[in-house]
This record gives C-alpha cells, structure tokens and sequence, in this order.
C-alpha cells in the first residue's frame, strides 16, 4: 500500500494506492472516490462488543469498510468531515493514542480498541476512553487545522491544551490539569490542559473545535419568540 497525501494542510485528501487484492479498512463516511472494481465489505469490526467499545466510547463508526482492490490494484481516496489535515504513520509494533474520530483508515494489520485512560481525565475533552491503534502497518489519521509533531525527550513535560491533542505514543505520562485556579479555569478561555510527560512523541492539531465552537454559537441568529 502506497499513500500520498495532497492539498494539506487545510483540506488535506490521502490517494492510497492498493496492490492486486490488498485491503484497507476505512472509517464510515471517509470514503471520497475509488477504482470501480473496488470490492466492499462492511461489518462489525472485531465483534459487536468491540465495535461498540469504538463507537460509543472512542468516537469511531460502529461498523467500518473493508476496501479489496481487484485483480489489478486500485485506488482509493479519503478525507475526514472537518477541514485540516492528514498523516500517514508507518507503524513497526508500536502502539498509539487518538483522540475521538481522528481515525481514518488503517492496513487490516493494524488492531484498533480503546483504552481507559484513567479518573483524572474525566473532565478532559478527549473524555476517559481514546482509541489505541497497535501493531504493524499503515494508520491514517486527520486533524482539524495542521498537524505539528513533537518529540519528547526521557522526562522532558510539555503541556497544551486538551482540544488540541490528536495523539501521542502510548506509555507517556499522561495527566490533565487545571489552568491556574478554579475562576481562572473557567473564565480564562483556557480551562483544562493535558501535561505529558516523555520519552514519546506527540501530535498536535492547530486549530480546536471547541474554540471554533465557543465563537460560533453566539454568533448564530437567536430563534424569534414569534
């Protein structure tokens, strides 16, 4: 499988190139356009009770895509729902963490579940429950606004906030706190950081949705009483 990713960082589209009969399992609606002879299978991945722990409590379809090329390969492409950006990360047996619906699509190799993160994240964004994507094989996932990668060193902490983190190495040190006091964190615009601790790496999405959010909704018209 070959992928290239064109038009980032804002309105980023993967063009995967399959060899004869090679599958890629692709989330609901990610699909953009495919090889006519694209065979397509759609199922539970995993069981019913994985692929509800996904949906309800990673942010991912209940049921996913299988794509198959035909006899002489194919193409698929896919973007996500929101404007920003793609990245195709060739995987070597290690494991990482996504945030709710950064998933797009993955070689069938890679082994999707979720993973309790812990009480302390309850109030984060990202909630208790991240996707963990392990194994070897290509994940592809997307950010709304760029993606800008760091690398932490052995013990090194580096803190942003929670509607920015896309995904990060698992093993890090994991915790999220509150910015400054209890007024400050509710009246500051900032609320609730993520402080991870290294060795790993980490990716971030320069653009928040619940910022994108917090300046729409009051700008929206009022329904009339009439």
């Amino acid at each position: 499988m070959n992928t290239e990713i064109k038009y980032r960082p804002a309105y980023a589209l993967a063009i995967v190139t399959l060899a004869p009969s090679e599958g890629i399992r692709v989330d609901s609606g990610a699909m953009v356009s495919m090889s006519d002879d694209m065979q397509i299978e759609t199922k539970a991945k995993g069981g019913f009770m994985a692929s509800l722990g996904r949906s309800f409590l990673g942010g991912e379809s209940f049921f996913q895509n299988t794509y198959h090329a035909g006899s002489s390969g194919g193409e698929i492409t896919l973007a996500p729902a929101l404007p920003g950006d793609m990245f195709a990360l060739e995987m070597h047996g290690e494991t990482l963490l996504l945030q709710s619906g950064a998933f797009v699509a993955c070689t069938e190799s890679i082994n999707l579940d979720t993973k309790w993160t812990g009480a302390k994240t309850f109030f984060a964004r990202e909630g208790p429950i991240m996707l963990r994507a392990s194994g070897t094989g290509t994940l592809i996932f997307a950010s709304y606004g760029a993606i800008h990668e760091r690398h932490l060193e052995t013990g090194e902490k580096y803190i942003l906030d929670t509607g920015h983190l896309v995904a990060f190495d698992d093993g890090m040190g994991f915790e999220v706190k509150k910015v400054g006091g209890l007024k400050s964190t509710f009246f500051s615009g900032e609320g609730l950081v993520v402080q991870l601790t290294g060795p790993g790496r980490v990716l971030i999405q320069t653009r928040s949705e619940d910022a994108f959010l917090g300046w729409l909704i009051p700008h929206l018209p009022k329904s009339s009483s009439n």
